[in-house]
């Protein structure tokens, strides 16, 4: 048999978060309303960019190159992020840690060059 008391403080700070929470979220909605400054109108609810109003529909499909820009910024930040921990262990790893991460590091500058030859790096 489990022992749920074990479970308790879990519970109770899954509580009080949740009411911390919903106060920081309907108490400025009801004290808004009870005031008087809750007063929509059409030029409150419109959408704002940049000072005028929207020209295309915002459910429009985003050009692949946008993804694709996207996605190789998330492959070269995670090398950066493999880096760091690579050189400070360094002296643990020796070669065989060394030779691993230039083989990883020449993966992906054959990658780099791939996508600047394709023209992936390219912005209209």
């Amino acid at each position: 048999m489990i022992d749920l008391e074990q479970y308790l403080p879990i519970l109770l700070f899954l509580g009080v978060a949740l009411a911390i929470s919903c106060v920081f979220v309907f108490l400025p909605m009801g004290v808004s309303r009870l005031t008087g400054t809750h007063n929509p109108t059409a030029e409150k609810v419109s959408e704002y960019e940049c000072g005028f109003p929207a020209f295309e529909e915002p459910r429009s499909q985003f050009d692949v190159r946008f993804y694709l820009v996207a996605i190789l910024f998330i492959i070269f930040d995670l090398e950066a992020a493999f880096l760091f921990p690579w050189a400070v262990s360094l002296d643990f790893t020796g070669w065989s840690g060394w030779t691993t991460m230039m083989i990883f590091i020449g993966e992906l500058a054959i990658g780099l060059i791939y996508a600047w030859k394709v023209g992936a790096l390219e912005w209209e």
